[in-house]
Formats: structure tokens, sequence, C-alpha cells
């Protein structure tokens, strides 16, 4: 292969992988071309990029799902190459080959490879033929029902329903028994359709309290082939993965060969170019092959950390055809990192995905011990069309145990505002004992159910007395305001100055002192003294010392305290609580597109039947009756936009009582 000098980079993506792109791009002396839908005209890496093109509305299947937008846009910019990213248009094998047929160079592996991988089917029989240990299960084409079922009777339950052409956990489904099968097999290919355009399922014997392993590979165009280590990312909710590290801990060394000199056997087999990632389930001292991900993977962070490799460097220089710059016996692994990813969910219900605008936000300074790869900044919206992660925060240090304490401290102090986020749960995983000692199953955040979302009482009572400090503060810049934040109720001469701060959860009173104030809640008394400073708050609560950040929007305002976001909502006579939508189980729980109706209109039915399911952000979400009685009518039909609190269906009541 001839070696060519690219010059002019477009980004087929969004938000954190684009700008992360971005900046290895510009190092290199490459001018960068993003593309952006309607809902991310305003997005950083649009801003960040030499030039922007539009490329259609909101949903991805209308911008950036639509390979003749982004090759029109490479054309009429004049890129002379285009990276994919991950997700979208990145595992593409007809995006791939237009690309090449458009002398245009697809920063990622030939179109045969990602055909090879990108059926599961097919990619089992090529592990099958290079030697690599697979699941039990079926891999074949019939999708006939009744057939997959009597499969899954002879693989014996529980049974993994998986989408052939998907990831990140969409399209999949557990099954603990036959009854269960056919609904869940219907719901694996409604997503698999949404997600990825295809709903071929093939099915796994379900494997206990496995570990997820994977190994970073990289080949280049000259049949050299390296792998930079592995990564545990074993920690995961909705089979999607929250917090990963390099190396893998716990293996020896004789197992960590035979896994990296197995996938690169897997990338020999194919003929692979480029950055991949070979999966396993790791179970002891045995491993089985899961899937390849033919192209960058979400973590690739970690594996940078430990080798000191610029992946996208390298993809950049392999796809413009020269070899790898390091061989086998080069690769050492130094220290050890973790990732943890940001997202902008709730959780303790159930992780669901939410939106809306960062009212604020402050990060942990970068070093050679943090990295932040993200695509946001205070002011954006962030947008219910796309993935809810919205940032990652990367730590390295020289062994576990201190690139542990170094995520722990990070966590802390990454704080955001506007919406919920998972920074607090990640906390808690990152500190949680077993954790500590190495990484768990991969059902190890299911198993732990309420006690990665428990917040520590007596850190939620300094968040509280914090907000009341902040309300205080706030109190007599404006005397005028009908705002009940800026009004100076029960202040008098020569008397002690009452405060009544009218939170809508627990109420708290204040006097004023001569320090500061003496605040009361439930009976208890603080003293409390202290500073407001840009939205920084130091106080002595009792002569302890406590810092925080703090956001006023509206009647709320939100304290960042250590990994605890909380909101402390403001009652007046126009405020209405949010949680008076969380007693609707039929209201939309964020803003979505309706899916599916379960019954039809007239049906009795019983307290907790799935009545209507909705997609947002990539997920279906199923809702329950809220107790006995009779669909009445449904609100949407199949197909529609709806918005957060939406009725989706109206089921009267028939559990009350006839009247005397």
């Amino acid at each position: 292969m001839n070696t060519v000098h690219l010059q002019k980079i477009l980004i087929a993506n969004r938000g954190e992988i684009a700008c992360r792109i971005m900046r290895t791009a510009k190092q290199m002396g490459l001018t960068t071309v993003a593309v952006y839908s309607d809902a991310d005209k305003n997005a950083q890496h649009v801003k960040m990029a030499d030039e922007a093109y539009h490329i259609g509305a909101a949903p991805s299947k209308d911008s950036y799902l639509v390979a003749d937008k982004i090759l029109n846009v490479a054309k009429m910019s004049g890129a002379d190459c285009i990276h994919p990213g991950y997700g979208f248009l990145s595992e593409n094998s007809e995006f791939a080959n237009v690309c090449e047929a458009n002398n245009i160079a697809f920063i990622g592996p030939p179109a045969s490879s990602i055909e090879a991988m990108g059926s599961k089917t097919r990619a089992k029989e090529i592990m099958a033929a290079a030697n690599v240990p697979l699941v039990p299960g079926y891999y074949g084409d019939k999708q006939d029902p009744s057939f997959l079922q009597a499969e899954a009777e002879k693989i014996g339950y529980p049974v993994l329903i998986k989408a052939a052409f998907g990831g990140g956990g969409k399209g999949m489904r557990i099954v603990s028994k036959a009854s269960e099968f056919i609904s869940a097999l219907e719901g694996a290919k409604r997503e698999a359709i949404a997600g990825f355009g295809n709903d071929l399922v093939l099915l796994e014997r379900y494997v206990d309290q496995p570990r997820h392993v994977e190994v970073q590979v990289f080949a280049d165009n000259y049949g050299n082939c390296v792998y930079l280590g592995d990564r545990d990312c074993s920690l995961q909710r909705r089979h999607q993965k929250v917090i990963e590290e390099a190396p893998a801990p716990g293996l020896s060394d004789s197992l960590r060969k035979e896994m990296g000199e197995a996938a690169v056997r897997c990338a020999l087999a194919i003929d692979y170019r480029g950055a991949g990632t070979v999966e396993f389930l790791l179970c002891g001292d045995e491993f089985f092959f899961m899937e390849m991900n033919t192209r960058l993977q979400v973590e690739h962070p970690v594996s940078e950390m430990v080798t000191g490799v610029d992946l996208v460097n390298w993809q950049i220089n392999v796809a413009s055809g020269l070899a790898l710059p390091l061989a086998q016996a080069d690769i050492q692994l130094q220290g050890h990192s973790f990732e943890a990813r940001i997202y902008a969910e709730d959780p303790s219900n159930d992780f669901i995905p939410c939106s809306g605008t960062i009212e604020a936000l402050y990060t942990p300074a970068n070093s050679e011990y943090v990295r932040i790869d993200t695509g946001i900044a205070q002011g954006d919206e962030i947008s219910p069309y796309y993935d809810p992660m919205i940032a990652k925060l990367i730590v390295h240090d020289d062994n576990r145990a201190q690139a542990l304490s170094r995520l722990q401290q990070a966590l802390t102090q990454f704080h955001l505002a506007g919406f919920s986020t998972n920074i607090s749960f990640l906390y808690n995983l990152a500190i949680h004992p077993r954790f500590k000692q190495g990484a768990p199953s991969t059902h190890f955040i299911a198993e732990q159910g309420e006690a990665l979302v428990t917040i520590d009482p007596s850190l939620l009572q300094t968040s509280r007395l914090i907000a009341g400090f902040a309300y205080l503060a706030s109190l007599g810049s404006n005397t005028s305001s009908a705002n009940p934040w800026q009004q100076l109720h029960g202040f008098s001469l020569n008397a002690p100055q009452h405060i009544n701060i009218p939170f809508s959860d627990t109420p708290l009173s204040a006097i004023k002192t001569a320090q500061g104030y003496s605040m009361t809640i439930n009976d208890n008394t603080f003293e409390v003294q202290g500073e407001l400073t840009n939205g920084y708050c130091n106080v002595s609560i009792n002569g302890a010392k406590h810092t925080a950040h703090v956001s006023h929007v509206d009647n709320a305002i939100t304290v960042m305290n250590q990994a605890l976001q909380t909101k402390f909502e403001c009652v007046d006579k126009h405020f209405i609580s949010s949680h008076e939508n969380e007693a609707l189980p039929l209201a939309a729980p964020l803003n979505g597109t309706v899916v599916k109706h379960l019954l039809e209109v007239g049906s009795t039915i019983t307290k907790g039947d799935a009545v209507v399911i909705i997609e947002a952000m990539k997920m279906e979400y199923t809702l329950n009756a809220p107790h006995d009685g009779v669909l009445k009518s449904y609100c949407f039909a199949e197909g529609e936009l709806v918005s957060h609190g939406a009725l989706l269906a109206i089921v009267e009541d028939t559990t009350a009582e006839e009247p005397a």
C-alpha cells in the first residue's frame, strides 16, 4: 500500500468522541470538519472544528446515520479521510466501501472485516476456525420463534438473546424460563431493528458470574498485528459498561498472554486493519469469545494511559499507509488506569436517561493523573435523541490501589447541575470494598441493588444545610423582587431575625446571629457561617468545615457536595413538585417515542400489567398499569413523539368501592 499524506479529516460523529478525535487530529496538523444535526448546532464539537456542516434533523436516522449526507459533506469540504468514531456509521461496511470508492480514506478496518464481525453468527464461525473457545449456543440464520424457542430448550435456561448486529446491551434479553421467551424475543428484535436496522438474533447459554475482559488489538496493512494489553469492563448496568480498568486485575502472565494472542489470531483471521477490540467472557481461567468490535471503543483511554500510545494517532497513520511503529515486544504496560462514564441518568429510578440544560459544571483539573474526555460545557443542552453518556473521567497512577484512590477523589470534584447524573452511583462503586479487592463479575451491580444508590444521611443533611445557607446568602439582594429566594421575610430591627426556608421536602428555619445563622431542621440546631462566591460555598457547620458548589435556577438550588448532587426545591404559589408526575406510572418518564401498544382498548387489566412501550436514548421502557381497571384509551399513537410527563394511556380504576 502506498502512503498518502492526509490533510483534512471529517469526523462523522458528535459529542465527546468527536472532540477527542479532533484534539489528536489538530496535533497532527490536520484540518478538522464537523457535522451536526438540528439538536447539535451549538454543540462543543461544532465549535471546536475548523469547519462544520449541518446534516439534518435531530433524530440520528435523519442525520448521523445517513451515509449519503456525510459523504456529500466530505466531497463539498474536500476532506480526504473520515473518522466514524464509535456507534452511528463506525461499523457500517457499506459506508466503508463507499468512502474507499470515492477515494476518501475510511479510518477503520476494510469493509470485509466489518462484515465478517458484523454478524455475530459469522463471527462465531470464524472464531471456531481460529480455535478460540465459544459459549454454547445457536448462531444460525433461522429466526422462526418456535424454532428459536426449541433451540433455547436445547441450550438450557437461562438463555441470552442477543442482536446479531448489535452492541451496547441493545437488543439483548436474559430469559430465565420458557414462558418468558417469546415476549423477550419480540422485545429484543424490536430494539435490534430500532438500533441497528436488522432484527437477526442469536442465542447463547447465559454464563453465570463471568467477568468481561477485552483485548485491544491494532493491525496495519502489512500483516503486522499487536495487542496493547487488556481491560476489565465487568462493572455494567443494563449490559452497558460504567467503569473500566486496564490492565484487567488478577490475570496471570500466562493467561494475559494467551488472551492477547487469541485476540491477534481473531484480527489476522479477518485481515484486519486499525484499532479493534476482542471481547471475552472470563470464567476463572477459562475464556470464551463474545464478539469483536471493529472500531475504537468508548473505553480506549485506559489502554492509552497504560501503554502511552495515542490510538487515534495510530489510526490516522495506519489509514495513511504507515506501518505500526511498535512490535509486540516493544509494548509495555505502565501502572493502572480507570475510566468512569458520566451519564445523564437517574440511578435511583432504574437508570432512566435524563435530558436538560447544564446549569453548572465544575470538573477536576486535567493532569498527568486525570484526563477528562467530554463534549459538553456549562449552558449546553443534553438532547433526548442520543446516548446519555456525556463525559468520561479517566485516571492513572502507579498501581491499582493508587489509581482507584485517584478515581474516588476525582469523582468528588466532578460537579454538574441541571439534571440527574450517575456520579454518586459511580462513587459508591469506586469505594465499595468488593471492588477495591478486584474486579467482580458482570452481575455485581444488579446483585448490589439499592446499596449502590443509597445516600449517606449525614452527607444529605450537610447538603441541606449548605442549601439553606445559600438561600440565606441570596436574601436581600433584591428586596423588590417577587422571587421567594430574594425576599427578607421575618427581618425586623432589635429582634431575632427569623427566616423560614421553604424547601418542599424538609422546611428549615434560621435565626441571624453575629457570626452567621443558627439553623434548625427537625428540632436539631446547627451553627452555620461562611461565604458563597461564584457558586463556590465554603461553610463551617458546628465548627466542621465543608465546601461545595451550588447552583440557583428558578425556584430550586442544587448542591454539589462531594459526589452527591441534590436539588432542593422552594415552594411558592406557582410551584408544583416534579414528584407529582412520579405518581403517574403511565406518564412518560422522559422524552421519547411510543413504540407499541401492548393491550387492546377495553381490556380488563390488573395492576402491574404491561400497557405501553416507549423508546428513548436508544433503549426501550415498559410502563405498567397503576391499578386494576379497564384500559379506556391510548393518548398517543404508535410512532408518535411524547414529552416527559405526558400521559400515555388512561386506565379506569375499578378498585374503588361502589357508592352505597
